[in-house]
This record gives structure tokens, C-alpha cells and sequence, in this order.
């Protein structure tokens, strides 16, 4: 099996519940860290299945069922990962007040009272983003949705240090990004969005979207003396509901 095939499967059946291949591949921490460079690739894979779906129960059911089950199978096809780290980071947040009490919070497997409720939150506003979508531009926001979210994950996870000392999940994915990695995956989602938004739409995305998550690992950094895999799935929810919220107010009316 080639490199360039292997990373792309360790991001696959990382992001995602469908399996590709039935063999146990085990991963470098340079490869997985390579493999980053696939994940807004896997959005637009994710993204087109989101279409696809929508196609079919559009013509069967009314826009809010539809925009209910569309959200649902996204959390089914990634397993729901990115919604426990947004669950672990609102309780680490509300139950810590030192960054070892924070981190130990997220390590928990259980979900607190304010995690759900900040869960709740997110996909109420992930539903209402996904109802509000105008008809003739579904194939534009199901598609750039988990293509961003992705993404942003990728710029979240450059050049910051590990939050637990004994590594955790995003140790080997931190200590191995590169910026020929980070390049990658940037490119690939800068062509997806302007194929999608159109160029300008997709430059004010990026330009955007590196602000805000910058910011974001910064505030990481100074709360939880770093990031984890928590975060950056944290991270991946955020940018999604902001992209469905804001862009077609900004670039579809």
C-alpha cells in the first residue's frame, strides 16, 4: 500500500464510521500527523453523502425533517466525535478552575449537566442553520460544512503543544504536523470552497477561519495549557455551525 493511500485511509477511518478496509494498518505518528493533510478531503467525501441524502428525503419529507436527519446522520457517520469534545470542553470549562482541574474534568467519560446543555445548543443551532439553508444552495453549505469543520482542525493542530504531559490522542498529530501538511489540506479545502462560494467567498472563509481558530488555540493555551483531541473537535463544531450560521446570511442574500 502506497504512503499517499495509507494516510488517506488513517484519516478516513479516523474521522469516520465507514470502513474502508478490513486490515489493521498500525500508524507512525508521522503518518497520522500526514494523514491530517486528507481531512478536508474526507469532508468533501462526508459532505457529499449529506447531498446525496438530502436528495432523496427532500422529496419525501418537509425541510425540518429532512434538516433533523441530515444532522443526525453526520453525527452517526462520525460517530459522534467532534460533539464529545465540544460535551468535554464546556464541562472542563464550567466544572475547573485551574487548567490540571480543567483537564481532568475532560478526561471523564461522563457528561456533565452543562456539557449536555452546551451539546444541546450546538445542534439546535446546527439544526436551525441547516433549516434555514436556501434551496438552491444545499450542494454549497452540505458540502463546505465538513470541508471547513475539517479544516479547521488541521490549523488548530499546527505548531501548539500537547495540554496533557503524558501526550493523550493529539500528541502524535501535534508533534508531526507540518507546514507542507497544513499547506495540503488548506489548498485542497481553498478549492473546494471556491468551486462551491466562488473565489472571493472562499479567500474571506479562509482568511477568516485562520483568525478565529489562531485565536482559539490561543485561548486553548492559556486555559488548558495547550490543546488536546477534545479541543480540536471542539474546535471542528464550532466552525461548522458559524460556516451553516453566518455564510448565507453573508453570501446568499
Amino acid at each position: 500500500m502506497t504512503v499517499v493511500l495509507r494516510t488517506f485511509l488513517f484519516a478516513w477511518q479516523f474521522l469516520t464510521a465507514i470502513p474502508l478496509s478490513r486490515s489493521t494498518h498500525d500508524a507512525k505518528p508521522e503518518e497520522l500527523a500526514a494523514s491530517m493533510s486528507w481531512y478536508p478531503f474526507v469532508g468533501c467525501l462526508l459532505g457529499a453523502v449529506l447531498v446525496t441524502a438530502d436528495l432523496f428525503l427532500g422529496r419525501v419529507f418537509s425541510t425540518q425533517v429532512t434538516s433533523m436527519v441530515l444532522m443526525l446522520l453526520l453525527v452517526v457517520l462520525t460517530r459522534g466525535l467532534h460533539q464529545d469534545g465540544l460535551a468535554d470542553m464546556v464541562d472542563g470549562l464550567a466544572g475547573g478552575r485551574t487548567t490540571q482541574a480543567r483537564l481532568a474534568i475532560m478526561k471523564d467519560a461522563h457528561i456533565g449537566a452543562i456539557g449536555a446543555t452546551g451539546l444541546f445548543v450546538a445542534l439546535g443551532l446546527r439544526y436551525a442553520g441547516l433549516n434555514a439553508m436556501p434551496a438552491s444552495e444545499h450542494l454549497a453549505l452540505l458540502i463546505g460544512m465538513p470541508v471547513v469543520g475539517r479544516w479547521a482542525m488541521v490549523v488548530g493542530a499546527f505548531h501548539v503543544t500537547s495540554a496533557r504531559s503524558e501526550g493523550g490522542l493529539a500528541q502524535p498529530f501535534l508533534s508531526h504536523l507540518s507546514w507542507q501538511h497544513l499547506s495540503f489540506a488548506t489548498v485542497t479545502a481553498g478549492i473546494a470552497l471556491a468551486l462551491l462560494l466562488g473565489p472571493w467567498a472562499a479567500l474571506g472563509c479562509l482568511l477568516i477561519g485562520t483568525v478565529l481558530v489562531r485565536l482559539s488555540t490561543a485561548w486553548f493555551q492559556h486555559m488548558f495549557g495547550g490543546v488536546t483531541g477534545d479541543l480540536l473537535g471542539a474546535t471542528n463544531e464550532v466552525a461548522e455551525i458559524l460556516f451553516i450560521v453566518i455564510v448565507p446570511v453573508v453570501f446568499f442574500r
